[in-house]
């Protein structure tokens, strides 16, 4: 494989793991609010509208997440390209 084929594999690799940690950290709040819910095994379970809301939360984080990855990629992709452009 072209070493320039290998630099994007390697920097598009890192962008999905940066991607990957950034998703992390955007949940880390809702993931500390459930375990707060859902603390200990005596407890009840948390309020229907609770969870509701909850699952709203990490659903609208996920697609959040997931654009923005996209995003990254599609730009990473971008900037590739430019780059075989100006280098052809």
């Amino acid at each position: 494989m072209n070493k320039h084929f290998e630099d994007a594999q390697y920097y598009l690799k890192r962008a999905g793991e940066t991607a990957k940690k950034g998703v992390v950290e955007e949940l880390e709040p809702i993931q500390d609010r459930i375990d707060n819910l859902t603390g200990g095994d005596d407890e009840a379970e948390p309020e229907a509208s609770r969870l509701a809301d909850i699952r709203a939360d990490l659903k609208e984080l996920q697609g959040k997440a997931e654009g923005e990855a996209k995003e990254a990629i599609a730009d990473a992709r971008e900037k590739i390209e430019t780059y075989r452009q100006t280098e052809a």
